[in-house]
């Protein structure tokens, strides 16, 4: 740990940081994942609902720094293939 008193408060400001940012990660994985279960239990109504919600999420991501643009949109594009994907 730093000795100096503004490194000592950057580091506990950091750790809240990581640990705020890691919830985050946590709420949009656990979205996109209810998502393709959806799917893959074929129900559309649940899959739409479920994939606008993992949607919403993705794009809070990109504004919050958690994930790149380019994630978000791969993220997108697969769900969307799967959601269309049901019968």
């Amino acid at each position: 740990m730093a000795n100096i008193k503004s490194q000592k408060k950057r580091a506990l400001t950091n750790l809240k940081r990581q640990n705020a940012k890691a919830g985050q990660k946590s709420e949009l994985k656990t979205a996109v994942k209810k998502a393709l279960a959806a799917v893959a239990e074929g129900n559309k109504e649940a899959a739409v609902e479920a994939f606008n919600k993992a949607n919403k999420s993705l794009d809070k991501a990109i504004v919050s720094g958690i994930r790149n643009k380019n994630y978000v949109a791969r993220q997108k594009s697969r769900l969307a293939k799967a959601v269309n994907s049901i019968q």
